[in-house]
């Protein structure tokens, strides 16, 4: 696929990937706060894929299941539509934003009532074979 075509496809991979090989996955609106999912996120960063599924495949953390999902798409996203090998993608950048909060309120003693925030996020994970990689990518 050339440049041209690429920058028809999507916005979003030229400001992730720009003219370089690779490719990403995002997930939305997922159901773990920001500050859990960056804890995951800081563990994969920079690591080769297999390292990084493995790391992931044991992790007591519950973001470490949907990173784990994220980071399989890029990969499968990287092999079908860039013809790149699996074994040379590492996760080059990893980022998590803050999606939107859910506001649920909970009764409290006293007839009163307190607000509950069921924050969100969205994660983007992408995946580059291993010369292209820049180590960038955290943001908060």
């Amino acid at each position: 696929m050339s440049v041209s075509e690429r920058r028809r496809v999507s916005d979003r991979r030229e400001t992730l990937l720009g003219d370089q090989p690779g490719s990403f996955a995002v997930g939305r609106y997922v159901r773990v706060t920001p500050m859990k999912a960056r804890r995951v996120v800081e563990m994969v960063r920079g690591a080769q894929v297999d390292d990084a599924l493995a790391t992931l495949r044991f992790a007591p953390q519950a973001a470490a299941d949907v990173v784990a999902k994220l980071v399989e798409s890029a990969v499968a996203n990287a092999t079908t539509t860039e013809d790149l090998e699996r074994n040379s993608l590492v996760v080059s950048k990893a980022m998590v934003d803050e999606g939107p909060t859910l506001k649920r309120f909970r009764p409290r003693a006293q007839g009163r009532a307190t607000r509950i925030l069921k924050r969100t996020s969205h994660i983007t994970v992408v995946v580059q074979p291993a010369g292209n990689t820049t180590r960038t990518g955290g943001t908060r």
